[in-house]
């Protein structure tokens, strides 16, 4: 049901208002991709370094230490991507690597000061309105909003992750044909 209200008008009304739920989902992450792309643009990031500065700070957020293995399981990079890109955001002041008290070899990354304070000065007037919306809501329909949209997250973070599986499975089962003797690959087996 829901696939089919994505696509058409619905004609009940409970179909109407899921599919205009996913409406606004759409929209609203068309928006919060152009303004994280603004952000990136004034700050001279790329794409994979605004997703692993998000990465960084939602860690913060919750008080959980990132590694850089932890950013590139998320990020589905390679080790050697994920350093580049730690390379870029800490020389931009953005993040910083934090030795580890207990063990030294291990290293978490960290939302840096001036990182926190340009990001803190771009999206303070999103904050604003972010928290003028809220308060149109009392607490019981707070509660609602937070727990649809953390099953939301949930669901994409599941479909994200089955994805990645079928991509690394399809990756390691294609057979490579040999070469033949011009190094072309048009070998027969």
């Amino acid at each position: 049901m829901l696939a089919d209200s994505v696509f058409r008008r619905p004609d009940e009304p409970r179909a109407r208002l899921i599919s205009s739920i996913v409406s606004q989902l759409r929209l609203y992450v068309a928006h919060a991709q152009h303004i994280g792309e603004s952000f990136a643009a004034r700050n001279a990031l790329g794409h994979a370094d605004l997703h692993a500065l998000l990465v960084v700070m939602e860690a913060e957020l919750a008080g959980r230490p990132l590694t850089p293995s932890d950013l590139r399981a998320e990020l589905n990079f390679s080790s050697g991507s994920v350093t580049g890109v730690v390379d870029r955001l800490e020389a931009a002041g953005h993040v910083y690597r934090d030795r580890d008290t207990a063990d030294r070899r291990k290293i978490f990354l960290r939302y840096a000061e001036p990182g926190v304070a340009v990001a803190r000065e771009f999206f303070a007037p999103l904050a604003r309105r972010t928290a003028q919306v809220m308060r149109g809501f009392d607490d019981a329909e707070l509660e609602i909003v937070q727990r649809f949209l953390t099953a939301m997250v949930e669901s994409a973070r599941e479909h994200r992750d089955e994805l990645r599986a079928e991509a690394s499975t399809a990756q390691r089962s294609r057979v490579r044909r040999p070469k033949d003797a011009s190094g072309t690959g048009s070998g027969q087996t």
